[in-house]
């Protein structure tokens, strides 16, 4: 169980933190015909929107309610009413989610109240469902917004139906990529079990070509299936911050929850397939089985690459979580650890602390670590460190392919070791003939010497590597 530190210094030096505005957009971009708004000024939406598109390399659809110095004095309700309806008229999506700023919050509008009066004053906005959740950037992180935005979806939409006894509400925590989700589905759907995934990243931002452009999100989550999802027999939350999002599906439907802190490692994963297979009455595909006897090779041969390697990891706490307990298991130590807020998965990290800080902080207590772990703002500390750098985490902008990395289900915990282990791998000093300096009286005398009778020294080496 870790301890949880938290940095006292007055500043953030290179962040690792994300805003909790931007963690509930990405939740946003997982529903079908869905058009995020940020409630503040065009700053903040522009930055957030930069990340997503540099990370996705996707066309991301965001508004922004374009407050001033004006209306930030004199309120919001001016802006929130023109772009509610500016956006029905240009896009008409089928919903509009809204999430506040530090720059509102500090004002003190009440949005809630400002809906309520734009849908009174406008009843063509009547066909168009609208969520608003409160994420002010002056406190907590990226994964706090998803998780509030999240909570936020679930108590506007979804409304008790008759249980569906095949069908599954999957919640997954904003740290799983589109191919994580597309992986999991499918391990549900092998057992039979229809997924209700709320929300659904891998319809949106899986890296597809859209038949059409309609200026909204094109893909995830229908608002038929959130809906639905008060129909489910069981909820299947992966993790901690999707917790608040279960109870609430507990407590307006009924709907029982399992929640998995990871899915990334052996006994999660076994711990699922033994779940499915108790609620579907199925026994677990043979595919299932094949892959786990390969996860367990995969660890065999990883370990002599991993075993005794200090890591420095930096990242949210529920991929911190998944990414650092993996790699313990494959007898890693986690020298340092580095979150960016508080949650119950810091204590099930199997490491002695967990420092709430940023990327400076990593980087001081990096110096003697083997690998660096985090997103791509570390690569200048693995630079100035010269440590091989694995990156995890949002953003990833200087690589491509980041929503077909997949990380979780024996497939995924086995590509990870291989990552880990290759890099590891890559860093090996390999030895070669103009390491040592030899003469050429000791070549001749080492030439002479029957190669049994050798001494085991440099000049042995390498006459053998020549």
């Amino acid at each position: 169980m870790a301890s949880v530190v938290e940095s006292k210094k007055s500043c953030s030096v290179n962040p690792l933190k994300m805003s909790q505005p931007l963690g509930a957009t990405l939740a946003f971009l997982g529903l079908d015909a869905c058009m995020p708004v940020m409630h503040g000024s065009q700053g903040c939406t522009s930055f957030g929107l930069v990340l997503l598109v540099r990370h996705f390399k996707e066309a991301i659809p965001l508004q922004t309610t374009a407050m001033n110095e004006v209306t930030s004095i004199l309120g919001g309700y001016d802006n929130i009413e023109a772009a509610l309806l500016n956006i029905r008229k240009r896009a008409a999506p089928k919903l509009i989610a809204i999430c506040s700023t530090g720059l509102t919050e500090t004002k003190g509008d009440d949005v809630e109240g400002f809906l309520v009066t734009a849908r009174q004053r406008h009843p063509e906005l009547a066909d168009t469902e609208i969520v608003y959740v409160s994420t002010p950037d002056y406190v907590g992180g990226f994964e706090d917004g998803y998780r509030h935005a999240v909570t936020a979806i679930v108590r506007t939409l979804v409304k008790p139906l008759p249980v569906q006894a095949g069908q599954v509400t999957l919640l997954p925590g904003s740290h799983l990529s589109p191919a994580d989700i597309d992986e999991l589905r499918d391990i549900i759907e092998a057992f039979g079990l229809t997924a209700i995934v709320l929300p659904d990243l891998s319809g949106s931002l899986d890296g597809h070509i859209p038949p059409d452009w309609r200026g909204t999100t094109l893909g995830g989550t229908t608002l038929a299936q959130i809906r639905g999802a008060g129909a489910s027999a069981l909820t299947i939350a992966v993790g901690e911050q999707t917790r608040e999002a279960a109870l609430a599906l507990q407590d307006i439907a009924g709907t029982p929850f399992e929640l998995f802190p990871r899915l990334t490692g052996l006994q999660a994963n076994d711990r699922l397939l033994q779940l499915l297979a108790q609620l579907s009455g199925r026994p677990v595909p043979a595919r299932y089985r094949r892959q786990r006897s390969q996860l367990l090779d995969a660890m065999l041969d990883g370990h002599f690459y991993t075993g005794g390697v200090k890591v420095a990891i930096a990242a949210e706490p529920d991929l911190l979580l998944a990414v650092g307990a993996l790699l313990h298991e494959m007898g890693a130590e986690l020298t340092c650890c580095v979150s960016t807020t508080k949650s119950a998965a810091h204590a099930l990290l199997p490491a002695a602390q967990v420092t709430l800080g940023d990327l400076e902080d990593l980087e001081k207590a990096a110096v003697d670590c083997d690998l660096l772990i985090t997103h791509s703002h570390g690569r200048q500390a693995a630079h100035r460190l010269h440590k091989p750098f694995l990156r995890i985490g949002f953003p990833v902008f200087d690589r491509i392919g980041n929503a077909h990395r997949c990380q979780v289900g024996y497939c995924g915990s086995m590509a990870l070791i291989f990552e880990v282990a290759n890099l590891m791998l890559d860093n090996i000093t390999h030895h070669r003939p103009d390491d040592w300096p030899l003469t050429p009286e000791a070549l001749r005398a080492a030439a002479s010497r029957p190669l049994h009778e050798a001494p085991a020294n440099s000049v042995s080496e390498a006459l053998l590597t020549i």
